[in-house]
């Protein structure tokens, strides 16, 4: 898909203003990076791949290709694969299919648009050598204890390197013997120097930083042609003047970055290397989403110890595993959306979340009934053999789409909590007759209404059948359907001809709001009953449900035919959602 439009600015309906797109709105007008043959606009997603895209990426996907698709500009996807001690294809190959499934392209009239940092690695290499020449690079041997001793904190100057002064002719044989594999990892280093006083400087960014490091590792793409590798905070302002990239988006993290993003490319442009105007750099607040954690290391930990099954397990935040739990891209965008870009950093509820992919699902889950909990209903006086055909709408609230059918028989399936030995004040559904006082009529929904008329148990004492008796001019739409006045109205499938099948009930993943929040250990907080395994009985028509199509069980909630375990005939479901917010204080 393009991201083009005929506009140059959002359609009335479009998302509400802020500042990033009050920013990109005035230099559209201002023509501030009008540039022959190039959008106005042209921003940039710059995962690392080295693991899998998570409910934050998302925020920032949406963010960028957003101001792509809405100012008539592009956004282009960039991998910053410059420590191949962590990337795989593996993490490549899910971010770009994690991205296109959001709904979002890097194309344009015909042009791919999807980058590597590793496509630089000749050009940002010369222009490391051109920074020590001009004296502003320097090779460092000390070690990593001393460079972080020397360092300094917020409290304290940093000290100067003993290789500061360096002379460039001796830094540049140094860092060709380094490209030329002649020192062991970590060795040496290369840093900047901005001014003779960087490392007394208040923002830490600014002393010194590294921007070249030994790393005798093989790369998921340039292999072993490369010993050395670019640090992300020299590599990524290049590759976005590289690319010609207008606005560079990114998290508040990397507010201190700033300085230097723009000294490197001032420099580098003074040098001869880039043409005016060069990127600039905008921060917005990163997505804090409740009860779940977005630390990759975290994330990697829970799939390497067990705590899930994988990164798409359905209780994980990640892209696939959100989509493997039914998601939909629409409900992702919305969310983005509604939760807006600031540059104050907050929390953000996950009923938030939860309650855009009800918004999205309502309108679109054709409707089903299912018993997760299933209890033996008997119709002492329905004919043996016999079965009646009902039916339902496929969805409320748009009859066009038609109706769904299905028999209802001698024995039936009915939750578990639609009878009651001894009822509650106000309880309406099935209770035996006490005393002299007749059982409770209860309606079969779009079937008939019946009278509870005793119960089976076990040896254990558990409840394993009701029994009732129906009322034959009672079926829902007949006239005599009227003459019943009843208060309980339950959900049932036939148990002859009901469908069989798993349904994953998830939940939380975790039972605190913040479980990593000040770097405790979040695993004590981990919800038992994020996942609940049950056989349930579904109305027939569902054997033909398809991985990933998604429906609305009425009564419990929103459920997706699982994409990886359903097969032809045979659906596995998952929970999306409940129906309302079952974590509400």
């Amino acid at each position: 898909m393009s991201n083009e439009k005929n506009t140059a600015a959002p359609a009335a309906n479009a998302p509400s203003p802020n500042f990033l797109r009050a920013i990109v709105e005035n230099d559209v007008a201002a023509g501030t990076h009008a540039r022959e043959g190039l959008p106005p606009v042209i921003t940039r997603f710059p995962p690392e791949p080295n693991g899998y895209l998570h409910i934050g990426h998302a925020k920032s996907i949406c963010v960028n290709f957003g101001l792509a698709r809405d100012y008539q500009g592009r956004c282009n996807l960039r991998f910053d694969d410059t420590n191949p001690a962590k990337e795989e294809q593996e993490y490549v190959d899910t971010i770009i299919d994690s991205v296109k499934w959001l709904g979002f392209s890097w194309e344009q009239n015909g042009d791919s648009h999807l980058y590597y940092a590793s496509d630089y690695f000749e050009r940002l290499y010369l222009m490391a050598e051109y920074l020590i020449t001009a004296g502003y690079a320097y090779v460092d041997s000390q070690s990593a204890d001393d460079i972080k001793k020397n360092r300094g904190n917020f409290g304290t100057p940093g000290v100067n390197s003993p290789f500061r002064d360096r002379a460039p002719e001796e830094s540049l044989a140094m860092f060709r013997d380094m490209k030329a594999g002649k020192y062991k990892d970590g060795e040496h280093i290369l840093r900047i120097k901005m001014a003779a006083d960087s490392m007394a400087s208040p923002n830490m960014t600014n002393r010194d930083p590294a921007i070249y490091r030994i790393r005798h590792a093989h790369h998921h793409r340039t292999g072993d042609a490369w010993c050395i590798y670019p640090m992300y905070d020299f590599t990524h302002p290049i590759s976005d003047a590289l690319e010609n990239i207008t606005h560079s988006v990114c998290t508040l993290e990397f507010q201190d970055h700033r300085p230097f993003y723009d000294w490197l490319l001032a420099t580098l442009a003074e040098g001869g290397f880039f043409k005016q105007p060069v990127p600039r750099q905008y921060e917005f607040a990163r997505l804090n989403l409740t009860y779940v954690v977005t630390s990759k290391r975290k994330l990697r930990d829970m799939v390497d110890e067990g705590i899930v099954t994988g990164w798409d397990d359905p209780r994980m935040p990640t892209i696939v595993g959100l989509r493997r739990r039914g998601y939909t891209p629409e409900a992702i965008q919305l969310f983005c959306e509604r939760i807006g870009v600031s540059k104050a950093d907050g929390w953000i509820d996950m009923s938030t979340l939860e309650g855009c992919l009800r918004d999205d699902l309502d309108p679109k889950a054709p409707r089903a009934t299912a018993v997760l909990r299933p209890l033996k209903l008997i119709i002492d006086n329905f004919p043996e053999g016999e079965s009646v055909e009902c039916s339902s709408p496929v969805h409320p609230h748009f009859p066009e789409r038609g109706l769904r059918t299905f028999p209802i028989t001698r024995e039936l399936w009915i939750e578990q909590d639609d009878f009651m030995e001894v009822p509650s004040k106000g309880y309406f559904r099935y209770f035996p007759p006490i005393g002299d006082a007749p059982g409770s009529r209860v309606r079969l929904r779009h079937g008939y209404v019946t009278e509870c008329t005793g119960y089976d148990k076990d040896a254990a004492g558990n409840v394993t059948a009701v029994h009732v008796k129906y009322f034959e001019d009672s079926k829902s739409g007949t006239e005599g359907s009227n003459t019943y006045k009843v208060k309980g109205n339950i959900h049932w499938v036939s148990a002859a001809t009901a469908l069989e099948a798993e349904v994953r009930l998830y939940d939380r993943l975790f039972t605190e709001p913040q479980p990593d929040a000040g770097g405790r250990d979040w695993k004590p907080f981990l919800n038992p009953n994020a996942l609940e395994v049950v056989t349930a009985y579904l109305e027939p028509g569902m054997s033909a449900a398809e991985a990933d199509q998604r429906f609305q069980f009425e009564r419990h909630g929103y459920f997706v035919a699982d994409r990886v375990d359903s097969t032809p005939g045979k659906p596995v479901f998952n929970r999306v959602t409940t129906l309302k917010d079952s974590w509400v204080k």
